[in-house]
């Protein structure tokens, strides 16, 4: 009986530690919600590096629960617009947070 207690015991201790781990950062984020924003994200950064009027590499993009914040530098004002508008065209997209500084 007391071997038996013990497996029950250690069986539900790891379906919780396990169960727990699925969130992703700190309670924010389910697993599936985690993967769809990095879907967006990855999406986001091809279409903007793919973009030629964009200096992709100099732009940052960060996506939670499909706000995506954008960050970095943009040459011009088109430049930053052009960024945005490309990130908005992205399924899944719900905002964007358009941080991009223009240097001039």
């Amino acid at each position: 009986m007391n071997l038996r207690t013990s497996f029950v015991t250690a069986l539900s201790v790891a379906t919780l530690v396990v169960a727990s781990g699925c969130a992703v950062s700190r309670g924010q984020e389910s697993m599936g919600a985690y993967i769809d924003d990095g879907v967006i994200t990855t999406e986001v950064k091809t279409r903007l590096l793919d973009d030629k009027n964009v200096a992709g590499t100099s732009i940052s993009v960060e996506t939670l629960n499909g706000t995506v914040m954008l960050s970095g530098f943009a040459k011009n004002n088109l430049e930053r617009q052009t960024a945005e508008d490309l990130t908005r065209k992205v399924k899944g997209v719900r905002s964007v947070k358009n941080e991009i500084a223009v240097r001039p």
